[in-house]
């Protein structure tokens, strides 16, 4: 008895490794060259998402609790692509049909977005407008396909290439998820006022009642002294000038003029009146406001810098990609 127990015991110790073996195959456990995949690949891919959270000029997301949020839901995506590979690798597909649960968790956090900017509407000094707060939650969602894309290709190279050593993977994946990256980044990079318009500064003209911008009539309730005294000496106004005739179709729509007046008054602060207004012959748009800041360069910037919104894009020019570097 005693002896048939110490034979057990010495197979136990000295043929764990034939254990291990049939565990891995049976999808219970992976290798430790599995685990280097998807630690790597999961940095990778939750890098992926640091780099495109930035915070520019539109200050959104809010920091640092914006950041937070979208840091998780990018690791998760991360993670996800990340394990993907070494699922398939050890026949426990089971585990890649997350791959689904993930797409639905990422269509929440459009939602999320969705909600939380219509919540806030009546806090700004005017609307996003729906179509603007629909561009943005879908580019936050879009930024966590990233993280997936980029820890899954990371994850591939590393299985792909075999290499033993630690540093080769790592570099073999880091290029690759950086190759990939930049690859993401120029297809869904989307375009700006500033691609299909000229923006100058106009000049401001206020008759009796009535506001003037470059001769283009903008509005007539400026019935009280202070308010004409106010533009003629703090109002500032830009004119987008179209630079095809067929870009009117984007510049005319309702809710790209609103996005443009939401960024101009978000940057500069809205003292009084803000009013936007279109001129129907040669299709330019007025930008009019009495800012907290007066700073004209910073104003035009800004409008240069106001995202297309998707759902406006009627020409082909304008829906063309920067993915091969087209202007």
């Amino acid at each position: 008895m005693q002896k048939v127990w110490r034979k057990s015991t010495i197979q136990c110790i000295f043929g764990h490794n034939k254990m291990n073996t049939e565990i891995r195959r049976g999808g219970f456990m992976i290798s430790s060259q599995h685990i280097e995949i998807i630690i790597i690949s999961t940095i990778l891919g939750t890098l992926a998402r640091f780099i495109t959270l930035k915070e520019d000029y539109r200050q959104y997301p809010s920091f640092p609790n914006g950041y937070l949020i979208h840091l998780l839901t990018g690791f998760v995506a991360a993670a996800l692509g990340a394990v993907a590979i070494p699922a398939i690798m050890t026949k426990n597909f089971v585990a890649v049909t997350f791959l689904a649960l993930a797409i639905q968790q990422f269509r929440d956090v459009r939602k999320m977005e969705r909600d939380s900017l219509k919540d806030l509407e009546n806090t700004e000094y005017t609307f996003r407008g729906n179509a603007y707060i629909d561009g943005i939650a879908k580019t936050f969602e879009a930024r966590n396909y990233f993280a997936l894309i980029v820890s899954f290709t990371s994850a591939l190279s590393i299985q792909l290439s075999g290499q033993e050593k630690t540093w080769i993977s790592i570099t073999v994946g880091a290029a690759t998820g950086m190759i990939t990256l930049y690859l993401l980044k120029r297809f869904s990079k989307g375009k700006t006022v500033g691609d299909i318009a000229d923006v100058k500064e106009g000049k401001i003209e206020v008759k009796d009642t009535e506001l003037f911008v470059d001769g283009i009539f903008v509005t007539n309730i400026l019935g009280t002294e202070n308010a004409q005294k106010l533009f003629n000496e703090e109002g500032i106004a830009v004119v987008i000038y179209p630079r095809e005739d067929h870009f009117r179709i984007t510049l005319d729509n309702y809710g790209q003029r609103q996005a443009v007046i939401f960024e101009a008054t978000r940057a500069l602060g809205v003292k009084r009146y803000h009013f936007t207004r279109k001129e129907y012959q040669q299709g330019r748009v007025v930008i009019a406001l009495i800012p907290i800041t007066k700073d004209i360069n910073k104003l035009i910037e800004t409008v240069k810098n106001t995202p297309l919104l998707e759902n406006v894009k009627k020409s082909h020019s304008v829906m063309n990609s920067n993915m091969i570097g087209r202007k």
